[in-house]
């Protein structure tokens, strides 16, 4: 229940109780400016946006601390977000005191500096994620990052699928154990820290699949294996002739350790990062010096779209977490309408043998 009292020096003294019990006074010189004051603090009260004045007095940055230690996170996320933390030119400002203007300067600043526009993003996001928990903590009524736009994305850059001459030959040049990881992410379409991480028992010889379970990323002191990204474990349908090759590796080159890494030199895994020399000799050797290791996921990707799968089993076999990304990287290797129809005709044409006269 609020309350309106004047003082004997001459000031109206404004008070109230919170959801918890606790008393709140201010003073004014004013009684109009004293009543507008408990008006607003009853109707934040009624509506469930009231939030205690001396709450939003920690910092974004020890706010985020205390929050970080809530989430399940891998230690991929972890990292990322701490470092937007980091990153943050506001991090040093208790949370109820964070404008708008904080945020969109943070951002022209990050522009400025040349940052990637998937990069703002992705740091934003994290600064979103921290002041909307605070908003839900009642830490400050409203998350000051609604309404601020990133700068729009540069148009993507086109991406290079080699043709099956340049993949044949960079794999006849390759040597173990480089050969079958090559020829992993060019015939099963995984990534290169996926393809690291491969063990002999993620493959199933008499089904012909391999499980794409894990993945070696860059860390303090070294690497770590966690799950692949974005949740994009799943099972990918091989040929036999890939079969022969793992085969013809394990014979050859062998395994290391007892959960049998493929590419390791140690029985402990390998790092994401051992065999990177080994690439670079191999496209200078195969003539490919341009190529990347992930132009050979969209070798596979093209391949399997020229054999007519359907959006969903390309989405699938690559891992992706929607069919929309499958759609937004390769829909221009995709036939069109025009180009089914066209087709479609001209093989009634040719059926119907339509003569000229």
């Amino acid at each position: 229940m609020a309350s309106i009292q004047k003082r004997p020096n001459g000031k109206w003294r404004a008070r109230y109780r919170d959801p918890d019990g606790k008393e709140h006074a201010r003073h004014f010189d004013r009684k109009i400016d004293a009543q507008k004051w408990v008006k607003e603090v009853d109707a934040s009260v009624l509506t469930g946006h009231y939030v205690d004045p001396k709450a939003g007095e920690i910092t974004l940055n020890n706010y985020f601390t205390k929050w970080e230690a809530r989430q399940i996170w891998a230690p991929a996320t972890k990292s990322t977000a701490r470092n937007a933390i980091k990153r943050c030119s506001f991090k040093d400002l208790p949370v109820k005191l964070i404008r708008k203007s904080h945020v969109e300067t943070f951002v022209k600043e990050m522009h400025v500096e040349g940052l990637a526009v998937s990069t703002i993003k992705l740091n934003m996001r994290f600064v979103q994620m921290v002041l909307k928990a605070a908003v839900d903590d009642r830490l400050i009524p409203s998350n000051p990052t609604v309404g601020v736009k990133p700068p729009k994305a540069e148009r993507s850059v086109e991406i290079v699928v080699p043709d099956v001459e340049e993949v044949g030959k960079l794999i006849n040049a390759a040597e173990r154990p480089l050969r079958l990881l090559v020829a992993l992410c060019a015939f099963a379409g995984l990534r290169r820290g996926e393809a690291v991480a491969v063990q002999l028992g993620d493959f199933d010889f008499e089904a012909k699949t391999l499980k794409v379970q894990r993945q070696v990323r860059q860390a303090d002191g070294g690497s770590e294996f966690e799950p692949p990204k974005h949740g994009s474990s799943r099972v990918v349908y091989v040929p036999q002739q890939l079969l022969e090759l793992v085969n013809d590796h394990v014979e050859n080159w062998g395994v290391r350790g007892p959960a049998k890494w493929l590419f390791s030199t140690s029985p402990d895994g390998p790092g994401r990062g051992y065999l990177e020399p080994h690439w670079r000799a191999l496209k200078k050797k195969a003539g490919l010096d341009d190529l990347r290791l992930h132009d050979l996921r969209h070798f596979y990707a093209s391949g399997l779209i020229a054999a007519r799968c359907d959006v969903v089993t390309v989405q699938r076999a690559l891992g992706h977490s929607s069919a929309t990304i499958t759609l937004n990287t390769y829909s221009h290797l995709w036939k069109t309408a025009e180009d089914l129809t066209r087709g479609a005709a001209a093989g009634l044409m040719g059926e119907a043998k339509i003569e000229l006269t």
